[in-house]
C-alpha cells in the first residue's frame, strides 16, 4: 500500500517553509491535511489506496497561492517534494 510524505523548500530565503498547509484528495474528497513542520517535513497518510490524488500546498509565496499536483500512488513510500519562491516552483519524486 502507498504512504506519502512531503517537504517544502524556500529557495528565495535558503530554508524550509514551516506552517505550510497541504492537502490531498482521492476522486475530489479529503483523504489527509496536514501543516509542515519547522524542518519543511510532513507526513500525509500511510495505507492508502493505490490511485490518482491530487497533492495541493499553500505556499508561502505572493505569487503562487496554490500549488496543486496530481500525482499516480501504486506501491510503496512516496515524497514529494515542493521548491518555492516568489518567482518560480518546482517538484520532483524524492526518495
Amino acid at each position: 500500500m502507498p504512504s506519502l510524505s512531503t517537504h517544502v523548500l524556500d529557495t528565495a530565503l535558503g530554508r524550509p517553509a514551516a506552517g505550510v498547509r497541504v492537502e490531498l484528495t482521492h476522486g475530489g474528497e479529503p483523504v489527509a491535511s496536514a501543516e509542515t513542520d519547522a524542518d519543511g517535513r510532513a507526513r500525509l497518510a500511510d495505507d492508502l489506496a493505490a490511485g490518482t490524488y491530487r497533492l495541493a500546498f499553500a505556499p508561502p509565496s505572493p505569487f503562487f497561492t496554490r500549488v496543486e499536483l496530481e500525482i499516480v500512488l501504486t506501491d510503496g513510500h512516496y515524497h514529494v517534494p515542493l521548491l518555492i519562491s516568489p518567482y518560480g516552483c518546482a517538484s520532483y519524486r524524492g526518495s
